[in-house]
C-alpha cells in the first residue's frame, strides 16, 4: 500500500520562533501556528474552533523564519507530520505530533493569503524556495522586509 504524508497550513504564529543549533551546527527553529475554522451550527449560530500546531524547521528555512517572523505573523507552510515520543521527568511516557516544515511562504501582515504586495512576477520581492526573499541580504531590519 502506498504512503503519503503531507500537511499544508495557513495560520498565524502563536509564539515567537525559538532558534537553536544541532551539534553539527544545523539551525533548528521551533514555533507554533494556529489555524481557525468557522462554520454555522444547526442552530444558526456562528462557531469557531482553533487548532494549535507545533512546527519545526531546519537549515536556511529555520534561519529565515527566525529572522522575519514573530508572534501573530501569518505564514503558509508545507511539510510532513512527525511523531515525537519521550519520557517526562515524572517517568511518564509522552508523545505528540508535530509538523516538520519542508517549505513555506511569508504572507502579508494583514493575513489575506490571496493578496501579494508588489507586482506579479517581480522576483526581487518573491520568497525563494527555501523561504527567504531574493533580496533579503539587502534588508537591514524587520521593518525593511520587502513583502
Amino acid at each position: 500500500m502506498a504512503n503519503f504524508n503531507k500537511v499544508i497550513l495557513l495560520g498565524n504564529l502563536t509564539r515567537d520562533p525559538q532558534l537553536s543549533y544541532t551539534p553539527s551546527q544545523t539551525a533548528v527553529v521551533d514555533f507554533g501556528i494556529a489555524t481557525n475554522r468557522r462554520w454555522t451550527g444547526q442552530d444558526g449560530q456562528q462557531r469557531e474552533e482553533v487548532c494549535f500546531v507545533d512546527c519545526k524547521a531546519f537549515g536556511k528555512a529555520a534561519e529565515n523564519i527566525n529572522k522575519y517572523c514573530k508572534k501573530g505573523r501569518p505564514l503558509m507552510l508545507e511539510g510532513r507530520l512527525t511523531f515525537d515520543s519521550w519520557t517526562g521527568q515524572d517517568g511518564v511516557k509522552k508523545s505528540k505530533l508535530r509538523v516538520t516544515v519542508e517549505s513555506f511562504q511569508f504572507l502579508p501582515a494583514g493575513g489575506r493569503g490571496g493578496e501579494q504586495s508588489g507586482a506579479a512576477g517581480d522576483e526581487s520581492q518573491a520568497p525563494s524556495e527555501d523561504g527567504g526573499s531574493a533580496n533579503e541580504a539587502q534588508s537591514g531590519s524587520k521593518d525593511d522586509i520587502p513583502f
